[in-house]
């Protein structure tokens, strides 16, 4: 009898939407294993992530007795993908960038040239111990400053480009990342403030700061609103979001086809971020659209967490025992980079000063993990020594949407040019 659940569940070949289902439940197992287990949350693994990973786990276990847990239909992963994307896109406003003002610019170049040495580090590595130049661009910007979402979505490129097992390479990676990130950026960021005795003003409060998101909804436009007679305004900016996410994706796969025939290769969301992109500052000029922020990053992180899920659920987790040594070497490798970056040029172009050291924690964790890792290092800090305002402006707005630009261009750089 015990066995039962069990035998029923290795039977199971399920359709697109009945995964779709199963991937909601591993998705709420994961929450529950964070809850129960809280350094998962302290170094901010996504509950998505945790769900997806349980799965593939328990997939390598029925491995060993030769049994396929389940069949799954991953036909949704690849819309879910793009709509994630597409929502990052619509964060594009080079009105933030202008409000930002040159701070941002010169923190998304120093980012961007950050992203280039991780890949550069990563290639002399793998070829030094004999493995292709394209594994270290997987073990470099892509799963680093890219994260896991990043990461699974290059994947197939990759797997193309002859690097099997891409996927768990990069999952594998992008983890560990995440886990440097959570150990190591708020001490960067201490021993920045300390060794230079950089302080905020005296009558500086702490605060405790608001996500990446809200921090960057926060300087754009509200939108203005024309509901028709009778209709839910919720409901309906809501229902807006959705139509204006699909119509981005639309058009955004003509682009994306436009751009394939004249030969070159990207990424199917490219087309959607950029449509997205247009969409965005045409609203800040004129306020067509009424573009909600706030919706599209809800729906954004609704996409995201299912593509995490319905792509680490397939994970073939087997295929890292031939890349683990590599690949902790080439980790610790990114760790020692991104901190001596931290400290030369970042602290000293950022301004030397007290916010210059809690945007470099800051950087330390997006460009090593994610966004809510950069946050969860500055927030640290801030508790510490008082608050930094310009920080919590200038690095969500490089860490949670520019930086995915510049690095999904510098990715398929290396693809185009490697494979």
């Amino acid at each position: 009898m015990v066995l039962l659940p069990w035998l029923v569940l290795c039977m199971l070949e399920l359709t697109a939407v009945e995964t779709l289902a199963f991937a909601a439940v591993a998705l709420f197992f994961g929450d529950v294993l964070r809850r129960a287990a809280p350094p998962l949350a302290w170094y901010n693994v996504p509950a998505p992530v945790v769900g997806g990973l349980a799965v593939a786990a328990a997939s390598l276990i029925a491995r060993q007795w030769e049994v396929e847990l389940v069949q799954l239909d991953v036909t949704l992963r690849e819309p879910l993908m793009i709509a994630f994307f597409t929502a990052i896109g619509f964060g594009a406003s080079f009105g933030l960038l202008a409000k930002g003002g040159p701070q941002v610019l010169l923190f998304l170049a120093l980012s961007g040239a950050a992203a280039v040495l991780q890949n550069v580090l990563g290639m002399a590595l793998a070829l030094l111990m004999g493995q292709p130049a394209l594994f270290g661009v997987l073990c470099g910007s892509v799963p680093f400053a890219g994260g896991p979402a990043t990461g699974l979505a290059f994947a197939p490129q990759f797997e193309e480009a002859g690097i099997p097992g891409a996927s768990a390479i990069a999952v594998a990676a992008a983890m560990s990342g995440i886990v440097t990130a959570g150990l190591l950026g708020g001490p960067v960021g201490t021993l920045l403030i300390e060794r230079h005795r950089r302080r905020p003003p005296p009558a500086t409060p702490s605060r405790t700061p608001d996500t990446a998101a809200e921090v960057v909804e926060s300087q754009l436009p509200a939108p203005v609103e024309r509901v028709p007679k009778g209709e839910d305004v919720a409901a309906f900016v809501l229902l807006k979001s959705v139509g204006l996410i699909l119509v981005a994706m639309w058009v955004g796969s003509w682009v994306s086809g436009a751009i394939t025939a004249v030969g070159v290769t990207l990424p199917a969301y490219i087309g959607a971020m950029v449509v997205a992109a247009i969409m965005r500052n045409l609203d800040d000029a004129t306020g067509w659209l009424g573009l909600s922020q706030r919706d599209l990053d809800e729906l954004g992180n609704v996409a995201l967490s299912f593509f995490l899920v319905l792509s680490l659920m397939t994970l073939e987790l087997w295929r890292l025992a031939a890349v683990a040594a590599p690949l902790v070497v080439i980790l610790i490798a990114q760790a020692g980079l991104v901190a001596a970056f931290c400290r030369w040029p970042l602290f000293g172009a950022m301004g030397r000063d007290y916010e210059a050291a809690v945007m470099a924690g800051g950087f330390y964790g997006f460009m090593m993990g994610t966004t809510a890792n950069a946050m969860a290092n500055m927030d640290a800090l801030v508790r510490r020594y008082g608050a930094a305002p310009r920080a919590f402006l200038v690095v969500p707005m490089v860490g949670a949407f520019f930086i995915d630009f510049i690095n999904a261009f510098l990715i398929q750089t290396c693809l185009n040019l490697l494979s």
